[in-house]
């Protein structure tokens, strides 16, 4: 599953190519890690969330913890509870020019880059949900059975 990509346009440039407001204020990085902000389409506009829904888990210390961003949504689990909620409502496109896959021996993988040929931009479906800790943040929906020219 997918825990980098990378977008080369600005949100000017996506609102232009796909006819959508670009919501000013708009900062994202040109590669996207999960926690961090990337931009989508989302009612509209476009514009940035953080990559990944905060789940918390309990720490055996008591102190609170630190929110772990959950971006990948499966397609087989959309019905949880987890995710049903935004999967029903609050649906995304997310802007993406390449996606990294981690290959290799455990300990010694690299990401190798995948794009559309001929494509400097394609869209990955999204959901996306209000969060206190992040304010918006938005998931892509994945497959489990994927093209085998992209599996790992």
């Amino acid at each position: 599953m997918c825990n980098l990509y990378r977008m080369s346009k600005s949100a000017a440039e996506i609102g232009s190519l796909f006819e959508v407001q670009a919501v000013g204020g708009t900062n994202f990085g040109a590669e996207v890690y999960p926690g961090y902000s990337g931009l989508v389409i989302a009612d509209g506009p476009a514009q940035t969330m953080v990559w990944g829904f905060p789940l918390s888990l309990k720490w055996k210390s008591g102190q609170p913890p630190k929110p772990k961003p959950v971006n990948n949504a499966r397609e087989d689990k959309l019905g949880s509870s987890f995710w049903k909620p935004s999967f029903e409502r609050r649906r995304c496109l997310i802007p993406v020019s390449a996606w990294a896959e981690a290959e290799g021996n455990k300990g010694e993988m690299t990401p190798t880059w995948y794009s559309v040929a001929g494509q400097d931009v394609f869209m990955v479906a999204g959901i996306w949900r209000p969060t206190e800790e992040w304010g918006n943040a938005y998931s892509m929906v994945m497959v489990g059975n994927c093209n085998p020219d992209y599996a790992p």
